[in-house]
């Protein structure tokens, strides 16, 4: 076979391959790319670098240049089947998410094969097939030991069986007649739910599921899984009381957060990731639907960033980074989520924050982050932030219209000198 043909046929293989298949350098630097690949990238790019692998992932994938960076091996495999989780605008919500598989192999000293696919349908399966498990396991696991309660739709508790008295140390009798809430207290440290606010949820879709702390009689707390289910009489388009079931379940610690920091986090930094954050704001909206508590959300993004990259090199930039994160996300209340949104850029959601709040905690990253200092062969970095806020009453309760609102202030704060919270009085001005 002659170089030609073969030549030929390497090339007809790769149009007709199924698999996006990228060849590039260890900075991301393109040499190859077949159509399939051209796909997915190129709405991912949108303004940025479509012939930097890396850079055009950047909103998406953050992780992957420093992935590649620290791979120590001369050769072999840096991911498989890596999850990015491609959020592409209002659309998302109306489609099934679209998720991409990243492999990424090194095969020389400055050579990377890197694949893509679409595994959007099998995630969704997987997710279905979670949920059906979480079912069968509240109903057959233990079914012998679990406390049982009826509640009346304002949640006076109604009727209890015998290992209610067991599990939280609630007298039977004492309880009936009582609000649920006032009884069973939990834990809203770790930004669950509290009860009531289940029962609402539950009162809109039906069931609600969560596991979290609970509280017995005596003060000691114990790992329980909650399900609220609405009950309705045959001729009641509404929910005429409730069942609870509480059971008391191990906490599986290791390989639980091990998958919770895999799914959610961001590989470099620890903050969550952009796929986590968007679930956890369309999860908020929910109950901004429901209860009508405020809402806020607060944009950052470094100041000339890329500067710090390009002068003290990737490393350095990856430090500040993390120490971004580490301040600001020790400043969040209880139910707060600190999120790495792409590259520089970072999200904070505050739920049960009004605009006030959240313009001053925002000042006070701000201050955090103009107090950072990175040491470096050149000497000491120093950082600035400009932020923006946006509350959901502002946006008229839409999630891409508080994003958008955020961005926009958050523009404005550069446009006005960086370093600074755009108030909104200043856009009267």
């Amino acid at each position: 076979m002659s170089d030609t043909s073969g030549e030929e046929q390497l090339l007809e293989f790769l149009y007709a391959c199924p698999v996006g298949l990228i060849e590039c350098n260890m900075m991301g630097e393109i040499v190859l790319m077949n159509p399939h690949a051209m796909q997915h990238l190129m709405p991912l790019a949108g303004a940025r670098d479509a012939g930097n692998l890396f850079a055009a992932l950047e909103q998406h994938a953050p992780e992957l240049r420093s992935l590649a960076a620290a791979f120590g091996p001369a050769t072999g495999r840096i991911t498989d089947g890596h999850r990015i989780f491609v959020d592409l605008g209002p659309s998302r919500r109306t489609q099934v998410p679209k998720v991409l598989a990243c492999t990424m192999v090194k095969l020389g000293a400055d050579r990377l094969m890197v694949t893509l696919s679409d595994i959007s349908q099998q995630v969704v399966q997987e997710e279905r097939l979670r949920q059906a498990d979480t079912w069968f396991a509240t109903l057959l696991d233990g079914v012998n030991e679990y406390a049982a309660l009826a509640i009346t739709p304002d949640g006076a508790i109604t009727s209890t069986n015998a290992c209610f008295t067991r599990q939280t140390g609630h007298d039977c009798s004492t309880a009936i007649g009582r609000n649920l809430a006032d009884v069973l207290e939990t834990d809203a440290s770790g930004g669950d739910l509290r009860l009531m606010e289940q029962v609402e949820i539950a009162g809109r879709d039906g069931w609600h599921l969560q596991e979290g702390w609970q509280q017995r009689a005596d003060g000691s707390r114990y790992w329980c899984q909650r399900l609220v289910v609405a009950r309705s009489e045959k001729d009641s388009a509404l929910p005429t009381g409730f069942s609870v079931v509480l059971r008391d379940v191990p906490r599986r610690e290791a390989a639980a957060e091990d998958m919770r920091r895999l799914l959610t986090c961001d590989h470099l930094t620890g903050a969550s990731n952009r796929r986590h954050f968007s679930q956890v704001m369309e999860r908020e909206q929910a109950h901004w639907r429901e209860l009508r508590q405020s809402l806020s959300l607060i944009v950052i993004d470094l100041d000339h960033f890329k500067a710090v990259n390009d002068t003290h090199g990737h490393p350095v930039g990856d430090a500040l980074l993390c120490r971004v994160v580490e301040v600001c996300a020790g400043m969040l209340p209880p139910r707060g989520i600190f999120a790495r949104l792409g590259g520089e850029e970072f999200g904070a959601l505050l739920p049960r924050y009004d605009h006030n709040q959240a313009l001053g905690l925002a000042e006070e990253m701000r201050k955090a982050i103009a107090g950072l200092s990175i040491q470096t062969p050149d000497g000491v970095l120093n950082a600035t932030a400009s932020l923006g806020c946006a509350t959901l009453d502002e946006a008229g309760g839409s999630i891409d219209g508080l994003i958008k609102l955020a961005d926009e202030r958050l523009y404005a704060a550069k446009r006005a000198g960086r370093n600074r919270v755009y108030h909104c009085h200043a856009e009267a001005a």
